[in-house]
């Protein structure tokens, strides 16, 4: 006979498999690649690219040393409302599954993220708790101009941005009714 998982139970897993989807190409990353290091995996539009940043979208900073602590802070409190959120709506029956799993997709590329900023620096040696850089290595540069240089899509990412980046989607496109029911 089969066991059946509550869906509370396959939304924790799904989480926990995002994750560790996404740390395990970070490691890969980290330990095969040195930094700046490229790998064409389809012609000139899909590369693994190495790249680390302060931990804002698209290498943005934030405010040096206090912004860099102040933002770590921030994601690690917005990551736990983030499941405080998505517990509740469960345990209320008030959202339908596709809102949870859209926000278990977000919660969990925040957490992806997070970890980064966390435990690399004192993994790596080069960065105490908290001040980590955010490990990147996906780039489709799809539009380039006569000279070669990138017109459209620049931006290097991760799987937990994809996860972040899918889950809003998703939730915007297909799940929208609930929130404009104010839940």
């Amino acid at each position: 006979m089969a066991m059946r998982l509550s869906k509370g139970t396959r939304l924790v897993l799904l989480g926990i498999v995002l994750v560790v989807i996404d740390q395990v190409i970070k490691v890969l990353v980290k330990t095969h690649m040195s930094l700046g290091d490229q790998i064409y995996v389809i012609g000139n539009w899909f590369r693994l690219c190495f790249v680390e940043n302060e931990g804002m979208a698209f290498g943005m900073k934030f405010g040096g040393t206090v912004g860099k602590l102040l933002l770590s802070l921030f994601r690690i409190v917005l990551c736990g409302a983030l499941v405080w959120w998505i517990r509740s709506l469960y345990r209320k029956e008030k959202a339908p599954t596709g809102v949870l799993v859209g926000l278990t997709l977000i919660t969990a590329g925040a957490f992806g993220n997070i970890l980064d900023s966390l435990f690399y620096g004192v993994i790596w040696g080069y960065a105490p708790l908290l001040f980590g850089r955010v490990v990147d290595m996906f780039y489709f540069p799809l539009i380039h101009d006569a000279a070669g240089k990138v017109i459209f899509f620049s931006p290097v990412f991760n799987f937990a941005d994809s996860c972040v980046t899918v889950g809003a989607f998703y939730l915007l496109l297909f799940q929208w009714r609930f929130f404009s029911k104010g839940e």
